[in-house]
């Protein structure tokens, strides 16, 4: 018997050189889309610890409420900081120190990820506690909300969308405490 041989169909021709291409186009893609970021501090804690690194997803990203985003406002410290999403433009904000609470359009939120109860340490540059965020921006707070600077502060206040770098959703930990974030 005569063997014969069959020429191999395109596509498999050219998977030697669809495999490298692929690889690059999503490496690329990748170095666009995702970040790390280290955190520094303890304003976001329990959420993130002070050496925890985050990865953040930078393209095709829009912040929603309740999101932990990654920002730098060169007129605020310049210095890229992470703060919880509250309220996007056009919500209400309402702090009240008294009873704890903070209110988006009326509504206390439920804020399982908060560090302690809140406390007014009557700094007097914190004088956004009260405010609607305008279209474009973003209301920020730390979840350790005593020991965190934030969009109450008159300096900072609501945060333009062109200073959001991404929104973080997962955390390397050098404890056991890898995985999504919350």
């Amino acid at each position: 018997m005569n063997a014969t041989a069959k020429p191999l169909p395109k596509w498999r021709r050219r998977l030697p050189l669809l495999i490298p291409t692929f690889l690059l186009l999503l490496t690329v893609g990748f170095a666009f889309s995702f970040h790390f970021y280290g955190i520094v501090g303890v304003s976001m804690a329990p959420a993130l610890q002070d050496g925890d690194m985050v990865l953040v997803q930078t393209a095709l990203y829009t912040p929603k409420q309740g999101d932990i985003v990654v920002f730098c406002k060169p007129s605020f410290l310049n210095d890229t900081m992470v703060k919880r999403v509250i309220a996007v433009g056009g919500q209400h904000v309402k702090i009240d120190y008294e009873a704890g609470l903070v209110y988006v359009d009326g509504a206390a939120l439920e804020e399982p990820y908060v560090a302690e109860a809140m406390v007014d340490v009557l700094d007097p540059l914190e004088t956004n506690l009260d405010v609607t965020v305008p279209q474009g921006a973003v209301f920020l707070m730390g979840d350790n909300r005593n020991h965190s600077s934030d969009s109450r502060d008159e300096r900072l206040g609501p945060v333009e969308l062109e200073y959001i770098k991404g929104k973080a959703f997962y955390i390397l930990s050098p404890a056991e405490r890898s995985g999504p974030v919350s």
